[in-house]
């Protein structure tokens, strides 16, 4: 991860506590008979003291150019101006503007949205939340409060060094939480503490009534009304940009009790394993590539239950394309190293995944996908938790991308292994950024229902996401190509795309591809919604409904009206 990305985690951890000196971030560090103060006076202080309005950039600011992109650069916006916000009042007041004077808006967090959902040709005001991000102790709520512009790596720091907790949320240290909770969220800690929503409390929004006028909404799992109820549900998986403006979660998580903040969410493993390996393409043969896929699926089929021994191993198998003779297959892993019989654990995991491969094993010497060479860690590492979850946040502004998303609940069928070993040693498409990345998934994952949160794959094994990365914007065609039919061919049994059913179960909502609602690549009967959404669509619509009825927050794969 870039210097400046751990930075952010500094400046939340000092902005989001000694900021609000005497309030809720500092109070709540101490021990548990010593509790906050309401976040309301914190807050007051800390927002007298700070700007007291929005900031305005215009196209002639010469900030513009970095608030009209995200960290996909196929995605540059030209709006009228750019709002950032530092209080729930003002995003309000700059959602209200943008109504008022008929303005087509969006909003965003951390900028990492894969689609151009937030930076398009027809968007004319973008609210930035990058002025929102503290994350504290709330004792009003008795949970933890994260802005919808923090980043995970903020998050985290904040979490860890002053609770002793954290959230099972993604591994790139700039995703802003607006977007990655609302969607589901999950990362290495999934497998052992579910996903990010499974600990989602409550949620501020921004949203528009039938008359035009703006309003901050609080919904909590709580909710005795049924309209709320389903605004908080709805921010439980169905996505960001659908229903209003994020300005700030609460996470606890269900079933804790009492009033101390150290106890309120999960802890992390003190230490943690981290391994790097990798099987070199060169040595690789069809039936080599083959076995290494069948191993994979079936150790995932037999080790992802709810209660499984290996809840807290979380492994990324990267299958990199071929694009030169010292191309890699790499294998990156972290697993709670205080688990009894931790080593041997992990020996018999990496054991079963190369068994019968017949390939030798060595350091990762590429970059693979957002990961760095890591050959140092070709023997297995202990690492203090947080700084592993620092050194493993990947990511990289600079790039142009395309990406596409499945669930698998078991392994993979042969035709399907058939397709990815084609095209990754395709000759005609030769790109050492170009990879599908295979997640471990599951374990408690899988002890939700899937109407309780909006996210419906509740007992998939494996989580697949196809990347592709190029620098040179004339380049684009032959990357997507390569993509889309990389992927319309592992799905070809299901119409190009992962229709759910005895091994596939959808698409993930926070990897958006809008290919799913193109009919020449989607030739199955089942829609991009019913991919991302399955049976929870119909309640997400109603949410749609009762907050956004006049579709305000919209974009190319937004829930729609009924």
């Amino acid at each position: 991860m870039a210097k400046n990305d751990r930075s952010l985690g500094r400046r939340s951890l000092l902005g989001g506590a000694v900021a609000v000196a005497g309030g809720a971030a500092v109070s709540s560090a101490l021990p548990a008979t010593a509790q906050a103060a309401p976040r309301a006076a914190a807050a007051t202080a800390a927002e007298t003291a700070a700007t007291t309005d929005y900031v305005t950039v215009s196209p002639t600011d010469p900030r513009f150019p970095d608030l009209v992109r995200g960290t996909n650069q196929r995605w540059v916006a030209k709006p009228d101006y750019v709002r950032l916000v530092t209080t729930t009042a003002q995003a309000v007041r700059a959602v209200q503007d943008a109504v008022s004077a008929n303005k087509r808006l969006t909003v965003r967090s951390g900028g990492h949205c894969y689609e151009d959902f937030v930076f398009n040709k027809d968007v004319q005001v973008v609210i930035d939340m990058s002025g929102m991000t503290q994350v504290y102790y709330d004792s009003a709520k008795n949970a933890f409060a994260v802005e919808g512009g923090a980043s995970n790596i903020q998050i985290y720091e904040t979490l860890y060094k002053l609770y002793g907790v954290t959230l099972p949320a993604g591994s790139c240290a700039s995703v802003g939480a607006g977007g990655h909770i609302s969607g589901g969220g999950y990362g290495l800690l999934s497998r052992l503490h579910g996903l990010t929503v499974d600990h989602l409390y409550g949620v501020e929004v921004v949203t528009v009534d039938k008359n035009g006028t703006a309003k901050a909404v609080v919904a909590t799992r709580d909710s005795t009304d049924a309209n709320l109820k389903d605004l908080w549900w709805a921010h439980t998986g169905g996505g960001g940009g659908n229903f209003g403006l994020i300005t700030r979660y609460w996470l606890r998580s269900p079933g804790a009790t009492g009033t101390d903040p150290t106890k309120l969410l999960p802890k992390p493993p003190s230490e943690v394993f981290v391994h790097a390996t990798a099987f070199p393409w060169k040595d690789m043969t069809e039936a080599s590539f083959t076995r290494l896929l069948q191993n994979w699926g079936a150790w995932h089929e037999k080790n992802s239950a709810p209660d499984s021994k290996y809840n807290s191993l979380f492994g990324l198998l990267k299958l990199n394309q071929k694009a030169s003779d010292g191309a890699q297959i790499a294998l990156l892993t972290q697993m709670d190293a205080t688990v009894p019989d931790a080593q041997a654990l992990l020996d018999e995991y990496l054991a079963a995944i190369s068994a019968g491969v017949g390939v030798t094993r060595q350091a990762m010497t590429l970059r693979s996908g957002e990961h760095a060479a890591m050959p140092q860690f070709a023997k297995p590492r202990t690492l203090p938790w947080y700084i592993a979850t620092d050194y493993l946040s990947g990511g990289n502004p600079t790039l142009y991308g395309k990406y596409k998303s499945a669930y698998a609940r078991k392994g993979f069928s042969v035709t399907q292994i058939k397709a990815m070993y084609k095209h990754l040693t395709r000759t005609d498409y030769s790109n050492g950024d170009a990879l599908v990345q295979i997640d471990s998934y599951g374990g408690r994952i899988n002890a939700v229902k899937p109407g309780d949160t909006a996210v419906p794959q509740r007992d998939s094994v494996l989580k697949l996401q196809y990347q592709t990365y190029w620098t040179d914007p004339a380049e684009e065609a032959k990357h997507l190509a390569w993509i889309r039919e990389f992927y319309k061919d592992v799905y070809a049994e299901t119409g190009g795309v992962p229709v759910p059913g005895d091994i596939n179960d959808g698409c993930y909502v926070n990897y958006p591809d809008k290919d799913l609602g193109d009919a020449a690549w989607n030739t199955s009967s089942t829609a991009w919604n019913s991919l991302y959404y399955k049976d929870n669509y119909a309640r997400l619509q109603k949410a749609k409904a009762a907050w956004d009825p006049k579709d305000v927050f919209r974009h190319a794969q937004s829930v729609r009206l009924p």
